[in-house]
């Protein structure tokens, strides 16, 4: 039979629990490591793709100006709210509603004439109203551009090409983007003899914006009575960029 003190059995009741705990803290501090080394062995493959696809544009917006000279500020302003006017109302025969249309500059400068050894001599000054319009027929786009030039419009220019609603065409290109990826990681899977790869993470990259290609903008007569300007719209080209994480299987 073993006596044990009152002193011992507290020590006993004690450091048992700890013992307990020293056993248990190896395994633990084990187990994140042991996953650890298995995420470490497993192959992985960090990879970029695009989509592409393209489109007819169906809208353009173009910037229009009228420049305007005077005497004095008052006439140059004068005669430039004259020929918007004008233009306004070229613009409305043509079926641009109010929203199609939005002022984007206005500008008055002096003129100066300028002499050797002589002190800059005022000779005037010049008024400038831009407007940029948003047509929404590209049938009509060579006739409104003769149509505002007939009515005033001597600066023609910044013409792009875009579409009402991008949306659709952009999705396309996502999914022709993730394709395009995955056809890549089991290409990649098989020539290192893994499989199955499995995507971990998937994200898109930059601005997603349709860029033209060539095109041309023949500039409108100056005759009110001339033919429709010609117009080339082209296609649009619109671009997904993606880049995945893919854990390949053993």
């Amino acid at each position: 039979m073993v006596i044990c003190s009152r002193r011992d059995f507290m020590t006993r009741l004690i450091w048992t629990p700890l013992a307990l705990a020293l056993l248990v803290i190896p395994l633990a501090s084990a187990l994140p490591a042991r996953a650890q080394d298995m995420a470490l062995s497993e192959a992985r493959l960090n990879l970029s793709a695009f989509g592409e696809v393209r489109a007819v544009p169906d809208m353009a917006q173009i910037t229009l100006a009228v420049e305007t000279t005077g005497p004095t500020a008052a006439q140059a302003m004068a005669s430039n709210r004259e020929r918007m006017a004008k233009v306004f109302a070229a613009l409305a025969k043509q079926g641009l509603v109010p929203r199609d249309i939005q002022t984007t500059g206005l500008n008055l400068n002096a003129q100066y004439a300028y002499e050797p050894n002589l002190p800059p001599k005022l000779t005037g000054y010049q008024a400038t109203n831009s407007v940029t319009i948003t047509v929404n027929e590209l049938g009509r786009l060579g006739a409104t551009l003769d149509a505002v030039v007939g009515a005033g419009v001597n600066q023609v220019s910044g013409i792009g090409f875009g579409l009402k609603n991008p949306q659709t065409i952009e999705d396309a290109a996502r999914r022709a983007a993730v394709k395009a990826l995955a056809a890549k990681a089991a290409l990649y899977a098989e020539a290192t003899g893994h499989k199955n790869p499995r995507l971990i993470s998937l994200s898109e990259g930059g601005d997603v914006a349709p860029s033209p290609r060539p095109m041309f903008l023949a500039m409108a007569k100056m005759s009110a009575d001339s033919s429709p300007a010609p117009i080339a719209e082209g296609e649009l080209k619109v671009r997904i960029d993606v880049s995945g994480v893919y854990a390949l299987g053993q």
